[in-house]
């Protein structure tokens, strides 16, 4: 599960392949917890509502904008699965689509109370606003997904450090 200790804390970043938005935003969210010295206290990974792309790397145009920014995409793309409401404490979907997938495949309404909107971490986003699907758009798509996610990360790591005295 983890690629960032064994935490005290647990994250899941969930989009519909676990190939573009999900792994930017895990990648992206690993290289703030380790430069703010939290690689033990938060676990962190990333999954798919969809099986199509499992066992694959990221989309080759995100690993790319990974690259140019002086990021990694460690992940490698695994449905998510029923199991993962006992491992993670927050499941962030990237989309109302994968949340309402994700709030489906729920076991109880505790498991559901974990299920979070990823963007309700960005300051700069709009109420209910979805991380954009870059898969079938341009490369300007995969720049704009990474901006998001850096601001959507950057808030939550500030959230992570309030709520569990990181």
């Amino acid at each position: 599960m983890s690629r960032a200790g064994s935490g005290s804390v647990s994250v899941c970043f969930v989009c519909l392949g676990n190939i573009c938005r999900s792994p930017t935003a895990e990648g992206v969210f690993l290289a703030l917890v380790e430069e703010a010295g939290l690689g033990g206290a938060i676990a962190v990974d990333s999954s798919g509502t969809g099986a199509w792309h499992a066992g694959e790397r990221a989309d080759p145009r995100s690993r790319e904008e990974a690259r140019r920014r002086g990021f990694e995409l460690p992940s490698i793309a695994r449905q998510a699965v029923v199991e993962d409401f006992e491992r993670f404490d927050l499941l962030l979907a990237m989309d109302r689509r994968n949340q309402a997938d994700l709030l489906a495949l729920a076991p109880d309404e505790a498991a559901r109370a974990k299920v979070v909107l990823f963007r309700s971490f960005d300051p700069e986003a709009p109420a209910g606003a979805s991380v954009p699907d870059p898969y079938y758009g341009g490369e300007d798509g995969f720049s704009e997904v990474f901006d998001i996610c850096a601001r959507g990360s950057a808030g939550l790591l500030a959230h992570l450090r309030e709520e569990y005295g990181l």
